[in-house]
């Protein structure tokens, strides 16, 4: 009864965002509290509610910090020659761009850290996709995708718990495993060059003479900062291209809203503008050091990541703005982030308190285990990579990591599998899990690129789906599974 009552309420929640009949907030809050009542706890619904608060506080305080930090990080223009380059090379090509998001993504993932990829990258690509009229949702995806691939990385998650929960070393697993990686990296570009090609069909082939330009002062307060030299955006391949295109004629203010902008699309596209007054060009390699010192830190453990983060964002904010009025300003223009992203965090917390608490997520994880067929005990390697794929988009990586591996570890052994193929083939679903309604960061991604969480899902499942099933078949290919 558990475990179709668990099933039941995972799919209600995913048809109801995805049909945009419920908020992801509220149907995270109260789908798990209806269910929690069909079980029979509706009385220690409040338990369950404390405890999954209790677990994720850390990481909504991380998020929160995280999101000032690298808010402020951008405000004072550290990322501005990362920006340019990716903008350098993606011009004002569809294509281009689409590739230049899962690239950046990429390489922005090194520091393992979700909510910092997605930050960097949305504020990055954010301007063009909007001014360019692309579809918001492939850049979402794209990011997602990418992040996923590089989430394995052993400081990134994944990797240390499969290690943590079958007692290997974490370098045992993961090396073997980067030409499968490579692979599922190599077939998200791909996928962002195909769905580059669509997005340059739609819209045509366009051309930005200059990508950063300086307005005239009277026309600083309304343009953004993405147009092109004399005419602007000018359509190199037909009607389609045409129609893509923001207008040029008028003011600026005008045709931000004939690009159907408001006034936070146009802070945001502003991000890049090289005449920003919180650029802080002299602190740049205090900045730079300090960004470095932060990851270096995360990444060898020598503090909790929320207390680096919120110590990093004191020290930024203090550094970069000594006067009170610029930090509370600068408070104020990421507060709307900060409390989006800390909302869904604790909504998400109800979600997986009750999956938890009320044995739902065990009685699931046991029934799928055991309704594998005895003659793909053998196989337990492949099997283990299949069931990754769903497992790990409706359960938290220490739910599946901690409860389901060690099972289907066990199971394995039995027909003579060895834990090391069990563990990198866990590792296949990343690039799926990261678009999971219980992982945080995704919130920082659908949040900053104001794409709605329902659209994202439909779009980026079916890729994300195809992306694990390619490092899953060049893990076996490559005898590595």
């Amino acid at each position: 009864m558990l475990t179709i009552l668990g099933f039941t309420m995972i799919a209600t929640f995913l048809v109801l965002i995805m049909m945009k009949k419920m908020s992801p907030i509220a149907a995270l809050v109260l789908i798990p509290a209806l269910f929690c009542v069909f079980v029979g706890k509706g009385a220690k619904l409040g338990d369950y509610v404390i405890d999954g608060v209790t677990s994720l506080a850390p990481t909504a305080a991380m998020l929160m910090f995280a999101i000032v930090y690298f808010g402020v990080m951008i405000d004072v223009g550290l990322f501005d020659p990362i920006v340019r380059g990716i903008l350098k090379f993606a011009k004002a090509d569809p294509l281009r761009i689409v590739v230049g998001t899962a690239l950046l993504a990429a390489i922005v993932s090194l520091d393992g850290d979700g909510s910092t990829t997605f930050m960097i990258t949305v504020s990055a690509m954010y301007p063009l996709y909007k001014r360019l009229k692309m579809s918001l949702v492939v850049m979402t995806g794209v990011a997602a995708m990418a992040n996923g691939v590089m989430n394995t990385l052993p400081w990134g998650g994944p990797t240390a718990r499969a290690a943590t929960a079958l007692k290997l070393d974490a370098s045992d697993i993961f090396v073997p495993m980067i030409p499968a990686l490579a692979v599922g990296l190599l077939f998200v570009i791909a996928l962002s060059y195909v769905l580059g090609l669509r997005e340059r069909k739609r819209l045509g082939v366009l051309t930005l003479n200059e990508v950063l330009v300086e307005e005239p002062e009277q026309e600083q307060e309304s343009e953004t900062v993405l147009v092109g030299a004399g005419s602007g955006v000018k359509s190199a391949g037909g009607s389609g291209a045409g129609n893509s295109a923001a207008p040029t004629g008028g003011s600026g203010a005008e045709s931000i809203r004939d690009d159907g902008m408001d006034d936070d699309d146009d802070r945001m596209l502003k991000v890049l503008d090289p005449n920003r007054t919180t650029l802080r060009p002299k602190l740049y390699w205090f900045n730079a050091l300090l960004t470095v010192t932060l990851l270096t830190s995360m990444i060898m453990e020598w503090l909790p990541i929320p207390v680096l983060f919120l110590l990093g964002a004191a020290l930024a904010l203090t550094v970069n703005f000594p006067h009170m009025p610029d930090q509370k300003a600068r408070l104020g223009a990421h507060a709307e982030n900060v409390l989006n992203v800390s909302g869904m965090v604790f909504a998400a917390a109800v979600f997986t308190g009750v999956l938890t608490g009320t044995g739902m997520v065990d009685s699931m994880a046991r029934w799928l285990v055991d309704n594998i067929p005895d003659g793909m005990g053998p196989h337990m390697a492949f099997v283990t990579g299949l069931l990754s794929i769903p497992l790990t988009y409706f359960m938290s990586n220490d739910g599946f990591y901690f409860g389901v591996l060690p099972v289907l570890a066990e199971a394995g052994a039995a027909h003579g599998v060895s834990p090391l193929e069990i563990a990198r083939a866990s590792l296949i679903a990343q690039p799926l899990h990261m678009s999971s309604p219980l992982v945080p960061a995704v919130y920082v991604l659908v949040g900053m690129a104001k794409v709605e969480f329902g659209d994202h899902t439909k779009f980026v499942v079916k890729w994300a789906i195809l992306t694990s099933l390619a490092i899953l078949g060049a893990g076996i290919l490559f005898g590595i599974i």
